[in-house]
């Protein structure tokens, strides 16, 4: 059985390390909602008075 490698010293994880111990971890990550996709979502025209009145069977 060959010897385990030794680990390399990380100056990164060693401060990250010392940060949770003294503060905790950081708060998960938000997404934010894409305005773009959200836009996509709405109706490009509003529905006109005809529209309403005479509702076509075939769209829904």
């Amino acid at each position: 059985m060959s010897k385990p490698k030794k680990r390399v010293f990380s100056t990164v994880k060693a401060v990250k390390a010392n940060a949770r111990e003294r503060i905790g971890s950081p708060p998960p990550e938000r997404v934010i909602p894409d305005p773009k996709q959200k836009a996509a979502a709405k109706p490009k025209h509003k529905e006109t008075l005809a529209d309403l009145l005479n509702p076509d069977p075939d769209r829904a």
